[in-house]
């Protein structure tokens, strides 16, 4: 009764914040694989993010192409931002026809068109299974890689029986970063006997040339042989034991062709600018946002390097902090660093933008590219009669890269009235669906085709990552905030902001030597360039004694968990 109360009171007070409007929307249509084999199936996706209505008309330009063998619809209610958005989703699961590359149509849905999207349809696939119900395989996209470069790994569990309690061993590799991806499920059908096939994909950095050893991966499992009673309640099957077969990736050095610059292995890599407004509209005193983004396509996007905004006399420059982050593609990740700086002309007049020029490794065509950022020519017009002052609150540190451009505060306008009777039937509706939801947490089905995803500090994840590979490319800079990043996310209390501060939460001889020629480095330009593998073989000595106090992580990765799996 008291979760109960609480709830409506939550719910009550959510009400007086939300904004009248709907928020607008698009539909988009997505698969979950856009290759597949003749006799698989694949999962088409629709949304409708302006509550519009998916009716199965919609469908009937796939059926060309495509035969439709399911489909379920769902719809959902949102705040975000202080607005209730409402979608609809309809799930389709399609079989193609025939072999060869066909589309997925534009779909017309009240008014709006979905992009068409390509499909290709390899030939039937045979599992060579010799009589066994039950097939576990593992493969890569490539059998060599560049250093740092991203390789894919799929670990594959085909069944034509029903199974319960499945698992796979954790993937542990040394030398390496292992990324897992998202899961694909779908059915085959192999002779007329339909298969229940798993995927498991990860995308794989390695850390030094040479040779990556993937071990055998051991999937395990039981024939649900159903029961014959109620009382049969935990009467297993047979046991199912399946193991891959190890694998091993030549890793390449990087090219001696390359250079001194930040080394990047990717598919491609991309450079795009923005600006909050258009330059050729400043005057004096006034500030725009100038905003850098670089996408690599196989990268982290820890491995992108910074873009360094070149002074110019007459314009000033104030770096915001980057924003780094990642997102999953067909091909695996794609990287994405985005660096802004306030720009504020001091004198009117023309000036000439350098252009940025990135170097990077394509490995596709084995070839050195470079993503190329044109100069541009832009006119300051003079200052406004009565504009003594920038807009934008500029720090009275002028000059310093490290400085962060405040953002002017917006705030919401004032929310309309809305009448009683609405606000007490959603406040209805919103408790009802949050008692539901809590239920169904509660008595949710341990069959939930999910594979958990571990639970990780990830602030400390993502820092030690950072300081490994600005390790590897001899970044000193880099390395140097890398360290103390890391340090604060393994020790948040201490608010570390210097090297000598991590060597002394540290206590190892051999860290505070690397630390401080490390610190000398940066300080004295003159010095030779920095190599930083003995500083990343200490952190890798620091960060196991410290995962060495945590207790044991769970040594397998449970398909269809009974419970939420956590990850020290």
């Amino acid at each position: 009764m008291k979760f109960i109360s609480n709830t409506l009171f939550a719910s009550l007070v959510m009400l007086v914040t939300l904004a009248a409007g709907l928020a607008h929307g698009a539909v988009t249509a997505n698969v979950d694989r856009n290759r597949v084999s003749l006799g698989d199936t694949l999962r088409l996706t629709i949304t409708a993010t302006d509550d519009e209505e998916i009716s199965d008309q919609v469908l009937n330009p796939l059926q060309t192409d495509f035969e439709i063998l399911n489909r379920s619809t769902s719809s959902n209610t949102s705040i975000i931002n202080g607005r209730i958005s409402q979608s609809r989703q309809m799930i389709v699961e399609l079989a193609p026809r025939k072999e060869g590359t066909f589309q997925v149509p534009a779909l017309q849905i009240d008014g709006k068109t979905t992009s068409p999207i390509t499909i290709a349809v390899t030939p039937a696939t045979d599992t060579h299974s010799d009589g066994q119900a039950v097939v576990f395989e593992a493969e890569v996209d490539h059998d060599s890689v560049y250093v740092q470069g991203q390789i894919i790994l799929t670990l594959r569990v085909q069944q034509s029986v029903n199974l319960e309690g499945r698992s796979v061993s954790e993937l542990k590799l040394d030398n390496a970063f292992v990324k897992p991806l998202e899961q694909h499920s779908f059915q085959r059908t192999i002779n007329g006997v339909p298969w229940l096939v798993d995927e498991l994909r990860y995308a794989i950095f390695p850390e030094h040339s040479g040779t990556l050893e993937i071990p055998a991966q051991v999937f395990s499992g039981r024939i649900d042989q159903g029961r014959r009673s109620f009382f049969d309640i935990g009467r297993g099957g047979q046991q199912v034991r399946r193991s891959t077969q190890p694998l091993s990736i030549t890793v390449l050095p990087k090219p001696a062709s390359f250079g001194t610059s930040d080394w990047l292995p990717a598919r491609n890599l991309t450079l795009q600018e923005n600006w909050s407004i258009e330059p050729d509209k400043l005057h004096v005193g006034e500030s725009a946002t100038r905003t850098i983004r670089i996408v690599g396509e196989g990268l982290q996007g820890a491995q992108l390097p910074p873009v360094m905004f070149t002074p110019i006399e007459g314009l000033k420059y104030y770096p915001d902090q980057p924003n780094i982050s990642e997102q999953e593609t067909s091909n695996g990740l794609e990287g994405i660093r985005e660096d802004s700086a306030a720009v504020v002309p001091t004198q009117a007049g023309r000036y000439v933008i350098p252009e940025i020029r990135i170097p990077w490794w394509d490995t596709q065509t084995d070839q050195l590219q470079y993503a190329v950022l044109p100069e541009r020519t832009i006119t300051v017009l003079a200052a406004q009669p009565g504009h003594d002052a920038p807009s934008n609150a500029i720090p009275a540190t002028a000059g310093d890269v490290n400085t962060v451009v405040p953002a002017t505060p917006s705030y919401p306008a004032a929310l309309p009235q809305q009448p009683l009777i609405w606000q007490i039937l959603f406040a209805v509706s919103t408790l009802g669906w949050l008692v539901t939801a809590l239920f169904l947490w509660r008595r949710r089905a341990p069959t939930d085709a999910t594979y958990p995803r571990a639970v990780e500090n990830v602030a400390e994840k993502q820092a030690f990552k950072q300081l490994l590979l600005a390790c590897a490319a001899g970044n000193a800079p880099e390395a140097r905030a890398a360290c103390v990043s890391w340090a604060n996310a393994l020790a948040p209390e201490r608010k570390i902001v210097s090297l000598e501060q991590v060597a002394e939460l540290f206590r190892d001889q051999d860290l505070t030597a690397q630390l401080t020629s490390l610190d000398a480095t940066l300080y004295r330009p003159e010095s030779a360039t920095w190599v930083g593998d003995a500083l990343a073989d200490c952190a890798r000595r620091m960060r196991r004694h410290h995962d060495g106090q945590r207790p044991d992580a769970s040594e397998q990765l449970k398909l269809y968990p009974d419970t939420e799996v956590t990850k020290a």
